[in-house]
């Protein structure tokens, strides 16, 4: 049976941070029509991580409604860069580079989507047909007081930093995306306001219907702090993986966990649940959601093992052969080089020191190795724990 327009309003509104306007919406969905919802994303990296599948989440939330997707690939606006949240101009991207980020990009997105009922266009099939004329056209319909309007660019040009004429073109760009595949609702991070509005007025101006503006809160990151980033190092990415990515989820606090459900599930936390058993359930429903149940079961089996258990003897852990390590090792090392063979992770000597030698966390054989300059002995089968979410195995 479907939803009747209150009953989707419901639905579509929940784990949004602002809605512009929900009684607009609610117009919208009365009108019983399939309604045209648009995300724009720029491939400006070739993986996506959970902080970016929050919209595309939402966006699939549309579709099991019945409504059409439409995911507008800016393969023109990536060359030159959203400004948004930038405190400097961004590097500018090649269209090869982006085209060839847009190919793995649309495939991790797709992994939400369902590809059959997904539009897909590349906002360059109208941008590189304009003329000269035709952008400034579309330039005078847009003052340089509302650019500046931006606290992002108020930002810089009051400490005296450079904005970029290309940059101010952004908001235009993105807005005359939502003209030209006539979108109903446009859904967008917050930081994305400014530019979603700008797509109402030129939408306005075209005598089209405006679109709604839908912005999804920003997902903070594993450490339940700042926004997760790679920068940051406090991401999960789509193509993590199936061990890994539930061993992130599983690091995370039982506050945050509460986000994760309603943002990366679009569900509520059981709250008769045991936290752990919740953050387990968590961990295995998006690990299995990215790649498949066997590997999420098998995924959280091994996490048992590996720390419910203690029974490090008996997990699957990556090896590393030591006739392939350095001569006169010692726990330092050795540490340094576990991490970056084994997990491709570059620790300072004085974070290995203050984070995982005199702490305890790295151990040999379960036995605590706290003197960051002794000599590492090891033998074919032993287990080396460098925290709780890694440990490698010594073979020959």
């Amino acid at each position: 049976m479907s939803l009747s327009a209150s009953e989707q309003l419901a639905q579509l509104i929940a784990g949004t941070a602002k809605v512009l306007s929900e009684k607009e919406l609610a117009e919208k969905l009365a009108l019983g029509r399939p309604l045209r919802v648009k995300l724009g994303v720029d491939p400006t990296a070739p993986d996506i991580h959970f902080g970016h599948t929050v919209a595309l989440e939402k966006l699939r939330q549309f579709q099991i409604l019945g409504h059409q997707a439409v995911l507008i690939i800016g393969d023109f606006t990536a060359t030159v860069g959203d400004p948004t949240g930038r405190s400097a101009t961004r590097p500018p991207l090649t269209r090869e580079d982006v085209l060839i980020n847009a190919e793995t990009y649309t495939a991790q997105a797709f992994k939400i989507l369902d590809r059959s009922n997904t539009e897909v266009v590349y906002n360059g099939d109208w941008f590189r047909k304009m003329t000269f004329e035709e952008v400034l056209k579309l330039n005078g319909r847009v003052t340089l007081q509302q650019m500046l309007q931006r606290e992002d660019f108020r930002t810089r040009l009051n400490d005296g930093q450079e904005v970029r004429l290309h940059e101010l073109q952004y908001p235009i760009m993105q807005g005359w995306d939502s003209v030209e595949v006539r979108s109903d609702v446009e859904i967008g991070g917050t930081d994305q306001l400014f530019n979603i509005l700008v797509g109402r007025d030129l939408q306005k101006e075209e005598g089209q219907p405006q679109q709604v503006v839908m912005l999804m809160p920003l997902l903070e990151g594993l450490d339940g702090v700042k926004k997760m980033s790679k920068s940051y190092g406090n991401y999960v990415g789509v193509n993590d993986a199936p061990q890994e990515m539930y061993g992130k989820l599983m690091s995370i606090s039982d506050t945050l966990m509460e986000r994760y459900y309603l943002l990366l599930l679009g569900e509520a936390r059981d709250p008769e649940a045991h936290p752990m058993e919740s953050k387990k359930a968590l961990a295995q429903k998006l690990t299995a959601r990215y790649h498949d149940e066997p590997a999420a079961l098998a995924a959280r089996e091994d996490w048992d093992l590996r720390f419910s258990k203690k029974n490090l003897a008996d997990a699957d852990l990556p090896e590393i052969s030591i006739s392939t390590l350095p001569a006169d090792l010692t726990v330092l090392t050795l540490s340094a080089y576990a991490f970056a063979t084994a997990f491709g992770m570059e620790k300072s000597n004085s974070e290995l020191r203050k984070q995982f030698i005199t702490t305890g966390s790295v151990q040999l054989n379960g036995e605590k190795l706290t003197d960051s300059n002794a000599v590492a002995n090891l033998e074919a089968g032993d287990v080396l724990k460098l925290s709780k979410k890694h440990a490698v195995r010594l073979i020959d």
